[in-house]
């Protein structure tokens, strides 16, 4: 483990991050007493995941009502009418 100072990680910080990256645990004390470590960025996917068609295609159900007119009252407030 290294244990540096905040004033030397200021300096050093491009080698303390590929210390990082190489495996060893590197913590940034402030004075006498540690405050934060240094760890490898880690993604949540490795690689890019490309959309699947149909994916979602028992996620929603729509019946035919879905298609109909919507009321007149509910036309007139999203179309912003004063009416």
């Amino acid at each position: 483990m290294t244990v540096v100072t905040v004033h030397h990680a200021k300096t050093h910080l491009s080698k303390l991050i590929a210390a990082a990256e190489r495996g060893e645990e590197v913590v940034i004390a402030r004075g006498d007493k540690p405050a934060v470590r240094i760890v490898p960025f880690e993604p949540k996917f490795t690689t890019p995941v490309a959309p699947r068609f149909g994916a979602l295609r028992e996620e929603g159900r729509f019946d035919d009502s879905f298609f109909a007119p919507l009321p007149e009252e509910e036309l007139r407030l999203w179309e912003g009418r004063e009416d």
